[in-house]
């Protein structure tokens, strides 16, 4: 299926300090050989000015409802049927609330309503403002009516604190809009599948300040969900805390603990065809999590830690019709005994160990594995940069998946 060629895009800008990267977003965008208009918030021209972006879009600024130099007072209605696609570019919590409930107050809102174009939104905002479960509801909300959510990436803040809510970058943007699958994904090993793959670690909230995590990096996970779309699937990332964006042309779902990955996941694995569990998952969280920050005194203090769900034991279990599984092993000793054990136990479709340590598995740039499947079946991926080792992968994935689906035993 080729993606309809977007000549004309109307770049909503709200409210928030990722509001200075959109003069090269349509810097970037008038690259391409797409026309760009720009309608601004009162939120928005409090970050940058309509001048700014009349320079870099060649296009006089919109900012009022009640414009009496518009069309008579009908600008919306112009814009809107100008647009092929519409874009809004920081996307604020308050944007994306107004939204969902249909206002119609300002000329953003209003055109958005009154266009045919399809609409994607781009969120910044920060990463408790992002989890609230307000702002999940109202994304849940805009999705089901087919709005298209472009990020939030994982990173620093401008609040000072580091998770999910950042704008993708405007190299991101563009590619996420404007570069539809290749021919080689089209007709790729995973054409016309949909893969969900979970990425990164999870923190387990000891108090408002202090959480329980891992390593992981979400290198390997952001690289499979890469290599599986250019496979020609259509990807869905869950993806617990991490600084990477998601990759262009992938739904990306944010979550922090484990209990939020489970409920992701679960919500969402009964209409793929495979599943990837890349994510360090926390195999524990505290019993209680303190509601004001634990005090240090002199005094030992005992933490009492509680299982988390195994979302991969709990997929694989699904029964007929369950996505084919993939599970990872992360393990420092005795690598093919751990990795086949679980394997067996959680009943997967095929399992990708690696060691780790000081300079090996999280953080590094490259990786090997070692892929285990049942019937003592086994295959050694030599050590390589992470996106080729994930393309390597997918391939091996995709041919056990497809002799799975032709009843038989080897690919």
């Amino acid at each position: 299926m080729s993606t309809p060629v977007v000549k004309r895009i109307l770049l909503g800008i709200t409210g928030g300090i990722a509001a200075y990267k959109t003069p090269d977003l349509v810097r970037r965008l008038r690259e391409r050989g797409v026309a760009v208009r720009v309608v601004m918030t009162q939120g928005a021209q409090a970050f940058i000015t309509p001048l700014t972006l009349q320079a870099v879009s060649a296009e006089r600024v919109a900012t009022d409802l009640l414009d009496a130099e518009a069309e008579a007072a009908m600008g919306h209605i112009e814009l809107a049927r100008w647009a092929d696609q519409v874009l809004i570019a920081p996307a604020s919590a308050d944007c994306l609330a107004r939204l969902a409930h249909g206002f119609a107050d300002d000329l953003l809102t209003t055109l958005c309503l009154a266009t045919e174009a399809p609409i994607a939104v781009a969120p910044a905002m920060n990463r408790v403002m992002w989890q609230a479960p307000a702002t999940r509801a109202n994304c849940e909300l805009l999705a089901e009516r087919g709005v298209r959510f472009l990020g939030p990436g994982e990173g620093d803040q401008a609040c000072g604190e580091s998770g999910s809510g950042r704008m993708l970058e405007p190299l991101d943007l563009v590619a996420a809009l404007l570069d539809g699958p290749t021919e080689t994904a089209t007709a790729g090993p995973l054409a016309g599948r949909t893969v969900l793959i979970t990425s990164g670690p999870t923190r387990e909230a000891l108090d408002p300040v202090r959480y329980l995590t891992n390593h992981s990096s979400g290198k390997m996970g952001h690289a499979l969900a890469e290599a599986a779309r250019d496979a020609g699937a259509r990807v869905v990332l869950v993806s617990g805390p991490s600084r990477l964006s998601a990759p262009a042309g992938v739904e990306a779902v944010a979550v922090e603990s484990a209990r939020d990955m489970h409920r992701e996941v679960m919500a969402r694995v009964g209409e793929m065809d495979l599943f990837i569990g890349a994510a360090a998952v926390a195999d524990y969280r505290p019993e209680q999590s303190a509601g004001r920050k634990i005090k240090k005194s002199d005094s030992d203090t005992a933490l009492r830690l509680v299982p988390n769900p195994d979302i991969l034991r709990e997929v694989a279990a699904l029964g007929e019709g369950r996505p084919f599984t993939v599970g990872f092993a992360a393990e420092t000793d005795d690598l093919a005994r751990h990795a086949r054990d679980k394997l067996d136990r959680k009943r997967l479709d095929m399992i990708a160990a690696n060691w780790v340590g000081a300079d090996r598995g999280f953080h590094a740039d490259d990786n090997a594995l070692e892929v285990y499947w049942p019937g003592d079946g086994h295959a050694s991926l030599a050590r390589a940069d992470k996106p080729a080792l994930a393309r390597q992968l997918i391939q091996l994935i995709a041919e056990h998946y497809h002799a799975r689906s032709r009843g038989t035993e080897n690919p």
